[in-house]
């Protein structure tokens, strides 16, 4: 399930591409996928280690690595695309953090940033103070105006938006409404079971719906943006 549409982020083969955040690796998988060399960031030392196993696997395009986002270990413009999802709602100092990203993208490169969508973040706020105040949890709401703001005032020039996973939203009220951690209410096992099925066997009436929900209920926003 990617975030991020790499067609309009422009990745072909054989471009560098650095994984901001990348969790357990969904967006790196992709991307070794379409022919890509792919470095995978991550603040959690357990998700890094099963993402370098997957890599060593994909014949070794790539490589995961734990590090800060504040303080990333590459030389200026090192990446030709770069993807950092879901990764700056849980970062304070945010905008040295995207100042970091604009530094080791190559002028012409391509980044695209996402973060969970205010009107549905603002739902889960209201519903839950564990969602947000959880170790690791997020410290802020971005409305798509503040976050293009700050990206603009790193440098770059943006190139367009969309939001994604509207299916999502939904099941993340109902979580917040019942417990974050309650993943045993019959409800929630029941709206999970009808996400799988979703993400693993893409059936046209679940695309098509999301399609159309994205637009108002979209769980998160992504911005594409170029380094002149």
């Amino acid at each position: 399930m990617l975030t991020v549409d790499f067609d309009r982020l422009g990745l072909r083969a054989g471009d560098r591409m650095l994984d901001l955040g990348c969790g357990a690796g969904r967006h790196a998988f992709a991307a070794v996928e379409r022919g890509a060399w792919v470095v995978a960031v991550d603040a959690d030392d357990t998700e890094v280690k099963g993402v370098a196993t997957m890599l060593a696997a994909l014949d070794g395009d790539g490589v995961a690595l734990t590090g800060d986002a504040l303080r990333l270990p590459f030389p200026d413009g090192s990446f030709d695309r770069v993807v950092a999802a879901e990764v700056l709602e849980h970062i304070p100092p945010d905008t040295a953090a995207i100042a970091e990203l604009v530094r080791v993208l190559r002028p012409g490169g391509t980044i695209a940033v996402t973060v969970p969508r205010w009107g549905p973040e603002l739902v889960n706020w209201a519903l839950s103070d564990e969602y947000h105040t959880v170790e690791g949890g997020h410290i802020r709401i971005y409305r798509r105006s503040a976050l293009e703001a700050r990206l603009r005032a790193a440098g770059l020039r943006l190139t367009g938006h969309h939001y994604a996973h509207a299916l999502h939203s939904p099941y993340w009220w109902l979580k917040c409404a019942v417990g974050v951690r309650n993943d045993t209410h019959r409800l929630v096992r029941a709206y999970h079971r009808l996400l799988v099925w979703d993400i693993t066997s893409k059936p046209l009436v679940t695309r098509v719906a999301e399609q159309v929900l994205n637009p108002v209920l979209g769980k998160s926003v992504v911005v594409y943006g170029v380094k002149p």
